[in-house]
C-alpha cells in the first residue's frame, strides 16, 4: 500500500552565496516515522506552484518551523529590523496554500512559523518579539548546544475541555518545549485558541469549521517525537485525518 504524501513547506536560504530550499530533518523524519506518511518537500519558489494542482497530489501539509518570520505586511504592521530576519518567498508559497488547503479540506499541521502563517494568512496578527511585551515569559530558544536541552520541556500548556487538543492529549495539561520570538497577538476570528502558555500566549489552536483536521501549536513536536507522549498522539490524530479515518 502506498504511504500518503505529505507536502512540508521549505525556506528559501543562502548558503555559500547559492539560494537553497531547505527543511529541517527533523520534521520530514517525524512525517515519515511518527506519521508513517512519505513527505514531499515543496519549493518556496511561488512562481511554480499551481496550488489547486498541487494539493491533488497531496494527502496532508505540514507548516514548518523556521528561523525566519512572516514579513509584518502579511498581518497589517509596517516593516522594522525587529521583525527580522523574514523569507519572503516563503510567504508567497504559504499564504495561497493554507487558503487552498483549508478550502478543499486536505489535513494540515502548523508549526511554529507555520502556526504563525495560520493566524496571519486567517486575519490575525502577530507580536514582532513577545519577550518584550509586559508579562510575557521569554519563549526565545535556549542558547545551548546540547538539542536535549534546547527542545526540553520549558513549561506547562493548558488546553480547553472538551477541545481536538484535550481529546488528542487525553488530558487538559502537558509540559512543552519554547523556542520561538514571535508569537500572537490578535488572533484571526477563524481560530479557535485551544491551548495557552502560563503567560496567557496562545500556543495551540484549530480552524472553526475546518472540513478536516487542522491544528497548530507554537512549539516544536516534530522533535523526537516518539520520545514524547503527546507528540506522538498528535502526529497519530494527523496521520487518522491523513488516512481518512478522522
Amino acid at each position: 500500500m502506498r504511504r500518503p504524501l505529505v507536502g512540508v513547506t521549505a525556506d528559501l536560504r543562502t548558503y555559500n552565496n547559492s539560494l537553497m530550499h531547505t527543511v529541517g530533518d527533523k520534521y520530514a523524519r517525524a512525517v515519515w516515522e511518527a506519521a508513517g506518511c512519505t513527505p514531499m518537500i515543496i519549493p518556496a519558489m511561488a512562481e511554480s506552484q499551481e496550488v489547486m494542482d498541487l494539493l491533488d497530489s497531496l494527502d496532508g501539509l505540514l507548516f514548518t518551523g523556521s528561523p525566519s518570520n512572516v514579513h509584518p505586511t502579511r498581518y497589517g504592521r509596517d516593516p522594522h529590523e525587529s521583525a527580522e530576519p523574514y523569507d519572503e518567498a516563503r510567504d508567497a508559497v504559504t499564504f495561497p496554500l493554507i487558503d487552498a488547503a483549508l478550502e478543499k479540506g486536505l489535513p494540515s499541521l502548523f508549526i511554529c512559523r507555520g502556526f504563525q502563517e495560520l493566524n496571519a494568512a486567517l486575519g490575525g496578527t502577530l507580536h514582532a518579539r513577545l519577550h518584550e511585551v509586559e508579562g510575557r515569559l521569554d519563549h526565545r530558544m535556549p542558547r545551548d548546544d546540547d538539542m536535549d536541552l534546547r527542545y526540553g520541556l520549558r513549561h506547562s500548556m493548558r488546553f480547553i475541555p472538551g477541545g481536538i487538543f484535550a481529546e488528542i492529549a487525553g488530558a487538559t495539561e502537558i509540559q512543552v518545549n519554547s523556542l520561538h520570538g514571535q508569537g500572537i497577538d490578535e488572533a484571526a476570528p477563524g481560530i479557535e485558541i485551544e491551548g495557552r502558555a502560563p503567560d496567557g500566549t496562545p500556543e495551540a489552536v484549530s480552524v472553526k469549521g475546518a472540513k478536516r483536521l487542522a491544528v497548530g501549536v507554537q512549539w516544536h513536536p516534530e522533535y523526537k517525537p516518539l520520545q514524547n507522549d503527546f507528540s506522538t498522539r498528535l502526529f497519530r490524530a494527523f496521520s487518522e485525518a491523513v488516512h481518512g479515518k478522522n
